[in-house]
């Protein structure tokens, strides 16, 4: 199995796509997750990170350094999905795994046309966790994330079974996500799109505008945390897929948003 096989989903999608978006999943999300988007992404390749721990990859132990994890996805797309406009997308936790994917590609020399951070909003970051706290996410806290999020009855989360397969890798991104402080530097070149639910009381801050040269456009969306589970933001992306392939310039693919300053 190559690097992209290991790392990726892929879907079919237009035979001759336009540029290629890789979609990251929020703590405790696989690549499944995104497997209805490339039907509503006209001339998108749609790849879906393949997390270590979960799925395909049950057997590998899951992620614990999200800019160890991030690293490793920049290298496997270096080495083996190249020749297309490069777009990334993360949700929540995903955004960030991103954000340092995203970094790491840069910093290597390869090219990042956008960057769309969803379930966050532009925003300083919080003060830091006082070191004393040593507090954990526990099972319950666990299972309410992923009723939360939908798509998983309360039946199949009181299943033993279920939850000595899920649960493990949903606790140990949450303790990932927890662990992470973002590094300073270095700084993006890419546009930032960043998208937040109007009621999402989750939603991660983080200072977008400062982690790019290039504008940073905020989008709110109806809904809360998961508001991408009933409405996934579709116009979104296909509004900014001009300037991706370079036939629009930026500005003009977002008449009504709001620039962060």
């Amino acid at each position: 199995m190559t690097d992209a096989e290991t790392w990726f989903q892929r879907w079919p999608s237009h035979p001759a796509p336009a540029y290629r978006l890789v979609c990251f999943p929020h703590a405790g999300g696989s690549a499944a997750f995104y497997r209805d988007w490339p039907t509503h992404l006209p001339g998108a390749e749609v790849l879906a990170v393949r997390y270590p721990g979960r799925a395909e990859r049950i057997e590998e132990p899951p992620p614990a350094n999200l800019v160890r994890l991030a690293r490793e996805i920049a290298t496997a797309l270096t080495s083996s999905c190249t020749g297309l406009p490069l777009a990334l997308f993360g949700h929540s936790m995903g955004a960030a795994v991103a954000l340092e994917t995203a970094r790491a590609l840069e910093a290597g020399g390869a090219r990042v046309e956008h960057l769309f951070a969803s379930g966050t909003r532009d925003a300083p970051l919080p003060d830091p966790p006082d070191p004393t706290d040593d507090a954990e996410i526990d099972e319950r806290s666990a299972v309410e994330q992923l009723a939360g999020i939908g798509g998983t009855s309360r039946e199949m989360l009181d299943n033993p079974m279920f939850r000595e397969l899920v649960l493990p890798y949903v606790m140990a991104d949450s303790r990932m996500f927890h662990a992470y402080r973002m590094p300073t530097d270095p700084i993006l070149h890419c546009p930032v799109t960043v998208l937040t639910g109007d009621r999402d009381d989750e939603a991660d801050p983080r200072p977008w505008h400062t982690l790019t040269t290039a504008p940073v456009v905020c989008h709110t969306l109806r809904g809360d945390h998961f508001y991408l589970v009933d409405e996934p933001p579709y116009p979104v992306l296909n509004a900014v897929r001009p300037t991706l392939v370079g036939t629009e310039p930026l500005e003009s693919a977002h008449p009504e948003s709001r620039y962060a300053s």
